[in-house]
């Protein structure tokens, strides 16, 4: 996170998991280590689960994180790809969507709201209760993960939230009719088009040449993805699967840093217009010198080639 704020990226995002083979269960705190170190990258959540927590104390660490940063904190809220912690904080995967809408608009109103009154059906009521500390921002900004499932974008737009599309497989232009859902949503709550901002989060990684990055992120892509389909009914991973979803509208956004500038930029078009992209790159077992690299890379030389094609 540190070389990543010294190569002039805007944000950095963790995200949750109940697994052994994470270590950011308790993302927050990882985030304020950086926030000590760092001087101006966004940190936020990537996402934060908010199904499995509680929005009050969600709130208290990020507002925290952000005194601590002086206004860099962000949250991306959302369930999860995983439901590991269903069972670890005693709660029942058969109430996923009315969990996370609840908690969702709990968290939204501690947001907005210094003194909150609030009853629910998945965590004791709040009377007139104070909730502190307040963040350094004036508003702290919570965006919505989102998958596939159309209410999803139906709600962020309703809500007026900024939208995170994590798009990790298949062609990245068919999700169009979603974030169309999604803004057509957030005209008919009367929310301004300029609030409706659209962030896209897809398996990346740049090096010096499409072969090196092929090369380096294959091996550990299709072990974790191989492993992963066990536990879900996913067939094994190949080659030719891979190297098809890095093809030009395949969702793996992976090669040099111009194909992957071009290839950002080919997305935001086929979505009409993005105004973030994150790159998850720590799930191909790629070690700590190749992560540094690319973090270089997309800093020095994809960066750049984005922002001024955008006017940024």
């Amino acid at each position: 996170m540190v070389h990543a704020d010294q190569v002039g990226l805007d944000v950095f995002g963790i995200g949750e998991h109940h697994r052994k083979e994470f270590l950011d269960s308790a993302t927050a705190i990882i985030l304020a280590a950086a926030a000590a170190r760092t001087k101006n990258i966004k940190l936020t959540s990537a996402v934060s689960v908010i199904s499995a927590a509680d929005p009050v104390r969600v709130f208290q660490e990020f507002a925290t994180l952000d005194l601590i940063s002086k206004g860099r904190a962000e949250i991306v809220a959302g369930r999860g790809s995983f439901t590991e912690a269903f069972p670890l904080f005693g709660l029942k995967l058969n109430d996923y969507d009315k969990l996370f809408a609840e908690k969702l608009g709990l968290l939204l109103q501690i947001r907005d709201n210094e003194t909150v009154t609030w009853q629910g059906q998945f965590r004791p009521a709040l009377n007139n209760q104070s909730i502190y500390p307040r963040p350094f921002q004036k508003k702290l900004p919570i965006w919505l993960g989102v998958g596939g499932t159309p209410g999803s974008f139906a709600r962020a737009g309703a809500l007026g939230l900024p939208l995170m599309v994590a798009v990790i497989g298949g062609e990245t232009h068919r999700f169009r009719p979603l974030i169309d859902l999604y803004r057509e949503a957030g005209d008919k709550a009367g929310h301004s088009q300029d609030i409706l901002k659209v962030g896209l989060h897809s398996l990346g990684y740049v090096g010096n040449s499409r072969e090196l990055a092929l090369d380096n992120y294959y091996p550990g892509y299709a072990e974790t993805f191989t492993r992963i389909g066990k536990e879900r009914g996913w067939p094994p991973v190949t080659w030719n699967h891979f190297y098809a979803q890095t093809g030009k509208t395949g969702a793996l956004v992976i090669g040099d840093p111009q194909e992957v500038a071009e290839k950002i930029l080919r997305h935001s078009e086929s979505l009409g217009g993005i105004s973030r992209f994150t790159f998850q790159m720590d799930n191909a077992g790629l070690s700590h010198e190749q992560l540094m690299e690319s973090i270089f890379l997309i800093g020095e030389e994809v960066a750049p080639i984005v922002r001024k094609e955008v006017g940024k």
